[in-house]
């Protein structure tokens, strides 16, 4: 490699604003479809989605002077399984590619020479693209032509939710192929399978929304859409934990937040489809076993000297905090005089020491409660 690391930034730099130019995608686009009659029966916003991700790929590629990673090129497999069925030859497929790199690498010409980056530096950088070019063409007609033989509907729905959740670019590109829009924002849906009311709660989310996919995942069920859950929290329906909107990119980040709000939701009372951003303090603490361990340790005194009264004195202390402190509605809810809620709330103050009318007082109390009651 004979570009040095300063030319080098020059090309990255360069590959940047290759990506974020606007005009770029349209035109790319606009030649596939007038040159490739085949082409021209798909949907504009199927040919711009693969070219969208597959020109992201190959840039990042470049830019880190690496081959294509196996994740990208399992996605690569899939876009050949789809033109397959979609009746598209491998050779349009080809073809359609070779006409995208050549308005690429016209417009990255252009902006190399205003740039004043030398033809050697370019060179290098095109014979980088050309090797990760070699490895996608190689994997496009493998997949093409052994498309008959791939698994059943279900087995590709949760391949396909794999590389979803797995983020970055794999999860573009996979989202390209599955027809999620290119640019729109995405919604991660989770919920504990095992019965038919959630699965039926998760399909009720999903209906109406167009593309979306559903797999089980771990021992989960999760769903992604291209659009937010059309029922709020409240009621006795089972809790979906909700994430979004992001970018295909940041699924596996929204994916774990989704996860988080199940737990959240059912520690804080909620039902139905319940947004990361409504339970997010709560979330914060329930993903810290560790730290809630260490502050129940911290009051294992406290926790003996109430002994057998200590989990009626934790529930109705958490009642209290998530009553916004109103003992009247506590003690409807628990079936006991209200000076019982308060005295309660103040035995619980006397031996932990902590003070749930102050902010960080009233955190610190939820939690605690929280631990002391959640084996029971």
């Amino acid at each position: 490699m004979k570009t040095g690391q300063r030319d080098w930034e020059a090309i990255v730099d360069l590959i940047e604003r290759v990506l974020a130019d606007d005009d770029l995608l349209p035109a790319v686009v606009a030649a596939v479809r007038s040159h490739v009659e085949e082409s021209a029966t798909l949907p504009v916003s199927d040919i711009t989605g693969h070219t969208r991700v597959l020109l992201t790929a190959a840039g990042r590629a470049v830019a880190g002077r690496r081959a294509p990673t196996e994740a990208e090129l399992t996605v690569v497999e899939q876009l050949a399984v789809n033109r397959s069925r979609q009746g598209i030859p491998i050779d349009v497929v080809l073809g359609s590619v070779r006409i995208s790199e050549r308005a690429i690498w016209a417009r990255t010409r252009e902006l190399a020479h205003a740039a004043g980056i030398t033809a050697d530096s370019l060179l290098d950088a095109r014979e980088l693209y050309d090797d990760w070019a070699d490895a996608v063409r190689t994997r496009l007609i493998r997949a093409h032509r052994d498309a008959p033989r791939t698994h059943d509907a279900w087995d590709r729905d949760a391949e396909s939710m794999r590389r979803l959740l797995e983020g970055g670019s794999v999860a573009a590109l996979t989202a390209a192929e599955r027809g999620f829009a290119a640019g729109a924002g995405l919604w991660v849906l989770v919920t504990r399978p095992g019965d038919a009311v959630s699965t039926a709660a998760v399909r009720r989310l999903t209906d109406g929304s167009g593309v979306s996919l559903a797999a089980a995942v771990g021992d989960t069920l999760v769903a992604v859409v291209p659009g937010p859950p059309v029922f709020r929290p409240g009621g006795t329906r089972p809790v979906v934990g909700i994430a979004g909107p992001v970018a295909a990119e940041e699924l596996g980040v929204a994916h774990r937040l989704a996860v988080a709000a199940v737990p959240a939701a059912e520690a804080t009372g909620l039902s139905g489809a319940v947004h990361i951003g409504d339970v997010a303090p709560a979330a914060a603490l329930i993903s810290r076993p560790d730290l809630a361990e260490a502050l129940a340790l911290r009051h294992r005194t406290a926790h003996l000297e109430l002994g057998a009264a200590a989990e009626a004195v934790a529930r109705t202390v958490r009642a209290w905090l998530e009553a916004d402190r109103d003992a009247a509605a506590v003690a409807r809810i628990l079936f006991v005089h209200e000076n019982t809620v308060r005295n309660r709330v103040q035995r619980f103050a006397t031996v932990t020491g902590i003070d749930p009318h102050r902010t960080f007082g009233a955190i610190s109390a939820w939690w605690l409660c929280q631990a002391w009651t959640a084996d029971s």
